[in-house]
C-alpha cells in the first residue's frame, strides 16, 4: 500500500495556545470535493487495515535498518537532517490507537526508515488495557529497553488516537521527558471525544471530556520540556469536535498542525502527515523552547 497524498490537505501550523481555529462551515464541509475524497480514501483504509491487523498482533522486535549507514543516504535523506545529523540515530516509537496494533503503522514504518531513520519500531499495548496511567508506565518499561538496547539515551514517539494520549501521560506524569525527545500525535483525543460517551467501559470513559484523567493531563507541568507536536484533522470520525486534537497547555511546548479532508484512521497513512512526522522528529519543525530562568540570586 502505498501513502496517500492530496494537493488540497497540506497542513497549517500554528503553535501558539490559543491561535485561531477556522474549520469550515459544517454543510460546505460535508460536499466538499476533499470531505467525499477523504471519505471514500478512509473507507477503503479501514477495508485494507482490517486485512492487515492479523500481521500486527505480534510485537516487532528492533532491529538497525542496514540501508541506514553513515554517509550513504541519498541527498533527500541529508537534506533532512543536515541540521542535526545526529537525529537520525534516535530511536522512533510508534503507539498504535485502542483496540488496534501495529498494522496501523505499516506504511509509517516503512516510510520513515526510508527518510533515513536507522531505528523505527512499534510497540503494542495489552488490549485489555483498562486505564491510561498503567499504559503509560508499560510504555515508559519499553523505552526503557529501547534504550538499552540501542545504547540511546533518548527516542521520539510517534502516537496515533489513544497511544499519543498514553505517550503524553508518561510524558508529563511519569516524568517522561528524560527519556522522550520528541513526541508526535495524530488524531490524539488531547480534550476528549463526546463519542467516548457512547461507550462505558473504564478505558474509554478517561477519554470523555472533562474525565479524571484529562484534568490530570490540564494539571500545571513545570518543567517539562520535550517539544509536542499534535496533527489533527477537521474530518476526524472519532474525535470530535476535531479541534478537541490540539494540545493546547500554558506549560507545555506544543504545535498544532491541522490537515484537511483526511480520516482518523487515514492519518497513519497519508503521505503529507508521514512528511510532517519525519520533519518534526528530525527538528526541522518543531516549536522552540522558552529558554531556562537563570536562578535567582541570593542576598
Amino acid at each position: 500500500m502505498r501513502p496517500l497524498d492530496d494537493p488540497e490537505s497540506g497542513p497549517d501550523s500554528h503553535t501558539a495556545g490559543n491561535a485561531p481555529w477556522t474549520p469550515r462551515v459544517p454543510l460546505r464541509s460535508l460536499v466538499s470535493r476533499a470531505a467525499l475524497a477523504g471519505g471514500i480514501t478512509e473507507l477503503a483504509l479501514v477495508g485494507a487495515h482490517m486485512l492487515m491487523y492479523p500481521l500486527g498482533t505480534r510485537s516487532e522486535p528492533l532491529r538497525l535498518d542496514p540501508r541506514c549507514r553513515p554517509g550513504e543516504q541519498p541527498p533527500g535523506v541529508r537534506a533532512l537532517f543536515a541540521a542535526d545529523p545526529l537525529a537520525a540515530r534516535i530511536p522512533v516509537v510508534l503507539v498504535h490507537g485502542l483496540v488496534d496494533n501495529q498494522s496501523i503503522f505499516a506504511v509509517m514504518r516503512r516510510s520513515l526508515r526510508r527518510r533515513g531513520f536507522a531505528h523505527v519500531c512499534s510497540w503494542n499495548y495489552s488490549p485489555l488495557l483498562t486505564d491510561v496511567a498503567r499504559g503509560a508506565r508499560a510504555l515508559g518499561e519499553h523505552l526503557d529497553r529501547v534504550c538499552e538496547q540501542t545504547g540511546h539515551e533518548r527516542v521520539h514517539v510517534v502516537g496515533h488516537s489513544l497511544g499519543g494520549l498514553i505517550a503524553r501521560y508518561h510524558v508529563q506524569r511519569q516524568d517522561g521527558d528524560r527519556r522522550v525527545e520528541s513526541l508526535v500525535t495524530l488524531g490524539t483525543p488531547h480534550q476528549g471525544s463526546v463519542l467516548a460517551h457512547l461507550v462505558p467501559t473504564p478505558l474509554v470513559r478517561q477519554l470523555r471530556p472533562g474525565s479524571p484523567v484529562l484534568q490530570e493531563l490540564a494539571e500545571p507541568a513545570p518543567g517539562v520540556r520535550t517539544p509536542m507536536t499534535a496533527i489533527y484533522s477537521d474530518l476526524d470520525q472519532v474525535v470530535l469536535p476535531t479541534h478537541a486534537g490540539r494540545c493546547d497547555h500554558p506549560d507545555l511546548v506544543a504545535r498544532n498542525v491541522l490537515v484537511r479532508g483526511v480520516g482518523h484512521m487515514s492519518l497513519p497513512f497519508h503521505r503529507g502527515v508521514v512528511d510532517e512526522v519525519a520533519a518534526s522528529l528530525a527538528g526541522v519543525r518543531r516549536p522552540e523552547l522558552p529558554p531556562i530562568a537563570a536562578p535567582a540570586a541570593v542576598a
